[in-house]
């Protein structure tokens, strides 16, 4: 019994201390949806939260991703263009090889996590800044993408592959359930382990970390692997729920994965984030996609709404760091 209530207690501490960090973001997560609320009788139904869910497993699973990365002072452009290519990949592999769903799975995910290595190799070799490496993956997954599929999609009608990505568990559809998993996985990995300790210390301070006996190469390596297995998975994911694999899929995908990692609180200038923080941005970047398409609202101007987004983001970011050091 005492363990247990222990257990609680610890919990409960943990839940007041997480609301404690974000509240300035959750405030402006409930305001949002109190204002798309008013402004659409259709926000707060089941089916629209239902769809709010499934729409920002995607940038979820990115953006968790991102943190790491972000929490190294670096950054990933490639994460939209290696989506496209696993799930390309695994949707020509079905449909014109005939190769097993499993096995066409799991090469989409070796494919993604692949590049993902490339990418985290290159940054710990060369020391190239991690913009311009993965911006050049950027451009080669999805030229890679567009080779692969002839510039067309490729058709996917196998009821085994679709509901990956269409099915449900119970009431929740199952790409919700894979982002619970992986925000569970990714909190755990930056929080409690070592190599969560060395994304910090290097994202902290570099030269001080390597000082200390880090091997900074390995802790890129790993980090750029990650994200690209994250974003292969969404890949395959979206690619099952849309019936195809697209080589436009996930065309600005990082764009709105670095605005949640912002707005959840990480710093660019690294050493500081918590994959708690980038959920709630997740659900801000969601909440603001989903309303301002319930209100008609231009994509044009939603990609302006956006930008906007990131900029106030960064500048919150700024302020924080100057009251900090005065």
């Amino acid at each position: 019994m005492e363990k247990k209530s222990v257990i609680r207690k610890n919990l409960i501490e943990s839940m007041i201390q997480y609301f404690r960090e974000n509240a300035g973001i959750l405030i402006g997560l409930l305001i949002m949806c109190v204002f798309m609320s008013l402004r659409s009788s259709v926000f707060l139904t089941g089916n629209n939260i239902s769809n709010v869910l499934r729409q920002v497993t995607t940038n979820a699973n990115l953006a968790f991703g991102m943190t790491f990365a972000i929490i190294l002072c670096g950054i990933d452009l490639s994460v939209g263009s290696i989506l496209a290519f696993s799930g390309t990949l695994c949707a020509g592999l079905i449909a014109n090889s005939g190769v097993p769903v499993p096995l066409a799975v799991l090469c989409g995910i070796l494919a993604g996590t692949l590049l993902g290595f490339i990418n985290g190799f290159i940054i710990a070799k060369t020391q190239m800044p991690p913009f311009i490496v993965t911006l050049a993956m950027m451009q080669i997954a999805r030229g890679a993408a567009y080779v692969y599929t002839n510039g067309m999609p490729i058709r996917v009608m196998v009821p085994e592959y679709n509901n990956i990505g269409i099915g449900y568990l119970g009431i929740i559809p199952l790409p919700v359930i894979y982002t619970g998993v992986f925000f569970v996985f990714t909190a755990l990995l930056l929080g409690k382990t070592r190599y969560g300790k060395y994304v910090y210390a290097v994202g902290g301070n570099e030269d001080a970390a390597r000082f200390s006996g880090i091997n900074i190469g390995r802790v890129k390596v790993i980090t750029y692997t990650l994200i690209g297995f994250l974003a292969s998975v969404s890949g395959i994911v979206i690619c099952a729920r849309m019936y195809s694999g697209q080589p436009t899929a996930g065309d600005g995908a990082e764009m709105d994965a670095i605005a949640a990692v912002v707005l959840g609180g990480t710093s660019f200038s690294g050493g500081i984030g918590k994959i708690g923080g980038t959920l709630i941005g997740v659900f801000i970047i969601g909440v603001l996609n989903n309303g301002l398409n319930l209100l008609n609202v231009n994509s044009f101007w939603q990609l302006i709404a956006k930008g906007l987004v990131i900029l106030l983001a960064v500048y919150i970011d700024l302020l924080k760091k100057k009251t900090k050091k005065q």
